[in-house]
């Protein structure tokens, strides 16, 4: 079985639609089409608390990014700098591609 297609990919930049986040845009850091989630920088902040290592001999209380649902995020043209739906289109090379509903550009490149 293949993994679910994520209309999102690394360096991809999103609008938060939900959650603690609404309303900000950051940069896709990482995505998991298998659990449908995704990493996007800045937003959804978490508290690791590790232990002492060697790479981080202090140890403490480390923030970073948490996943969250590609559901919840939506990818901003980067034409005309708006979020907005994704639609796939096949080009004459036989290439499928990513395009903005609002205004047709493609957004793979």
């Amino acid at each position: 079985m293949t993994a679910p297609k994520v209309h999102v990919k690394k360096g991809d930049k999103v609008y938060i639609l939900s959650g603690k986040g609404r309303e900000k845009t950051g940069k896709v850091l990482e995505v998991m089409p298998k659990s449908g989630k995704v990493i996007v920088e800045g937003i959804n902040m978490i508290k690791r608390h590790t232990r002492p290592t060697r790479e981080n001999p202090q140890g403490g209380i480390i923030e970073k990014e948490g996943a969250m649902y590609a559901a919840k995020v939506m990818l901003v043209c980067p034409r005309c700098n708006k979020p907005g739906r994704v639609g796939r289109q096949v080009q004459a090379n036989g290439e499928k591609v990513r395009v903005c509903k609002h205004c047709g550009e493609v957004n793979d490149k």
